[in-house]
């Protein structure tokens, strides 16, 4: 990923006011199913705002009531004043359940999106290539489900409501004091032009920085974690001070960012406060009111009420300044959701009936659609009958992974097909494809559950003795008999058992024997694991591919010894072939050292 850093300055703001714009209509899109609920939660916040006026009138009628009474010398009707007060108690309570009726709604609509959302999330990575589930989506994946949706909460649970009533509270205040006294009404809002002009200049491209900044903070976590999950390398050669450098210069030009866009934003706020501190609007309104008290225009009961008017004004303000923030902030998480639920989809098939378990990869082409233009396959032809061994040998990059997992899916070719039996793997469904075909790869994928589960992943309602009898072919049954909690043992986590590289692969042989597949991937099952196990996995293995039609990716020429065709590739194409008797130790180790030159 290229960061914004390395642009121009002009070039890096188009950047941040295009992906602004994206934001907002991820967002808008992403809120799409909810807005009507959103929308009736708004109309519950505006009566809600209407109705905080309705303490203020009763209110200035408690003050005449009380002056009246203290005029005349006599004790305020007693009648009216509990009138007055159930009047105001009710006004409050009318407040309060408009507000809570419209939270409760908005509340609803955030349960109803985040499980819609998730749903989806869950249905299109269901149908997402193996392939995709990089480290990067896959913590876009866990990002979404977890930070990404929660993000959305306060933005659709609360935001519409309380910005509703924050917008109509202070427009219904403001006219109620300007029908107290026109001049009452002018004094409450007084201060309030200057505030928000202050305001408006310092909210200016508030968007675009804000999106600047989520950039320039994403290169911060990813040079920290970057730095942090190599120490162990970078101190070895040392080059601490190297690697550091490049997450102390990517702080450095945050820091700088920050400092500059928020320097004279804190300047402007600071002088936006003191226009609406409490000391300065309660003077205003006071010294102005006192006047037109003593000039009989007024009484002390308006100027109260105004004043008070005044003082809950800013505050509105300062809600719907904090909500807007806020529908910033959920841009970039409905972009990030958007780009989640827009991933790549591989459909799925109808069903059909495989003629036995040959393989055969039919004019197999394939791109990676990185930008670059490399052709991982090109043009390849190859089958692998069925109960017979295939090795796959040649310089990394060759793509000799690309075309094994190709027959479990986790891509498709561009162009070409894979059979199995006959059948396009395309035409079967996700369930027939994986009873056909199982695999275990260079990094075992454990999953945190017990040893148990992980074993019977493909085969859920497997027995106890089945799960055994698996973890004795796959050797690890003795070293999982010593742990204390024996099947029931939870792998990693906090609480849970670490493992070694070479107990987690012979987990994964186990997972592959129980599952029974006819057809077995082996992509470097050997690559990740010590010496003192790898004999231990060997002969796992060689239990494993008994009668299975089996493709292996190796390295080593011993990893590929007793193999029924080794086929070489080289930039996507095959370019060597050893069958039947032609497999001699001489002959692989040949195959293995060929150069384009030497073919």
């Amino acid at each position: 990923m290229t960061t914004n850093h390395t642009k121009p300055d002009d070039e890096r703001i188009t950047d941040a006011a295009e992906r602004s714009a994206a934001e907002k209509a991820a967002l808008k899109e992403l809120l799409s199913p909810v807005a009507g609920a959103l929308n009736i939660g708004r109309v519950f916040g505006v009566l809600s705002g209407i109705a905080a006026i309705a303490p203020y009138i009763a209110l200035v009628r408690l003050g005449e009531i009380f002056l009246t009474a203290r005029a005349s010398g006599v004790s305020p009707d007693r009648a009216e004043v509990t009138t007055v007060t159930a009047w105001l108690i009710g006004a409050f309570a009318a407040q309060a359940m408009l507000m809570l009726t419209g939270l409760g709604i908005t509340h609803y609509a955030d349960l109803k999106l985040g499980t819609l959302v998730r749903n989806r999330l869950v249905a299109r990575v269901a149908t997402a290539p193996l392939a995709w589930f990089s480290e990067t989506n896959s913590g876009r994946v866990r990002k979404a489900v977890q930070d990404d949706i929660r993000t959305l909460h306060t933005l659709i649970a609360h935001a519409p409501v309380e910005s509703a009533a924050a917008s109509a509270a202070p427009v219904a205040l403001i006219v109620y004091a300007f029908l107290v006294d026109w001049r009452l009404g002018l004094l409450a809002v007084a201060n309030l032009p200057l505030y928000i002009l202050i305001m408006i200049l310092s909210m200016r491209g508030m968007a675009e920085k804000t999106t600047e900044m989520d950039v320039l903070l994403g290169d911060v976590s990813a040079t920290a974690v970057e730095f942090a999950d190599g120490i162990e390398v970078v101190k070895a050669f040392g080059q601490t001070g190297r690697a550091h450098r490049r997450y102390a210069d990517a702080a450095d030009r945050f820091s700088s960012f920050f400092y500059d866009w928020c320097g004279p934003q804190m300047r402007r706020s600071a002088i936006a406060e003191a226009i609406i501190s409490v000391p300065l609007l309660i003077l205003v309104n006071f010294a102005g009111g006192s006047l037109l008290v003593r000039n009989g225009t007024v009484s002390i009961a308006d100027v109260l009420a105004t004043t008070l008017i005044s003082l809950v004004i800013p505050t509105a303000v300062v809600v719907m300044a904090n909500s807007s923030w806020g529908y910033l902030t959920a841009g970039a998480a409905a972009k990030r959701l958007q780009e989640t639920l827009n991933a790549p989809s591989l459909p799925v098939g109808s069903g059909g009936t495989p003629d036995g378990h040959t393989v055969h990869f039919e004019d197999v082409s394939f791109s990676y659609g990185d930008g670059t233009g490399n052709t991982a396959l090109d043009h390849v032809d190859l089958t692998c009958p069925e109960g017979t061994v295939t090795a796959l040998v040649g310089p990394s990059g060759s793509g000799k992974s690309t075309l094994a997992t190709m027959l479990a899916r986790f891509t498709d070719p561009d162009s070409g097909r894979v059979l199995i039996g006959g059948v396009d793997v395309r035409e079967l469904t996700t369930r027939q494809l994986y009873g056909e075909v199982s695999f275990v790869l260079q990094n075992p994928k454990l999953l945190q559950l017990t040893i148990r589960d992980n074993i019977r992943l493909a085969t859920p309602e497997a027995t106890d003795e089945e799960v055994w009898a698996a973890a004795r072919a796959a050797r690890i049954a003795e070293e999982i008999e010593a742990l204390p909690d024996r099947l029931d043992t939870v792998i990693g986590g906090e609480s849970g058992t670490d493992l070694s590289g070479g107990q987690a692969q012979r987990i994964a042989i186990a997972r592959a024997l129980l599952a029974d597949a006819p057809i077995l991937i082996l992509d470097e099952a050997l690559a990740a694991t010590d010496p003192d196990a790898e004999s231990e996995i060997q002969l796992a293995l060689n239990r494993l591919v008994a009668g299975r039609t089996v493709l292996v990716i190796a390295h080593r020429p011993e990893s590929v010894r007793g193999a029924d065709q080794i086929i070489r590739l080289e930039s996507g194409r095959i370019t060597g072939r050893l069958t039947g008797d032609e497999v001699t130790d001489h002959a692989i180790d040949a195959l293995m050292g060929l150069t384009t030159e030497g073919k």
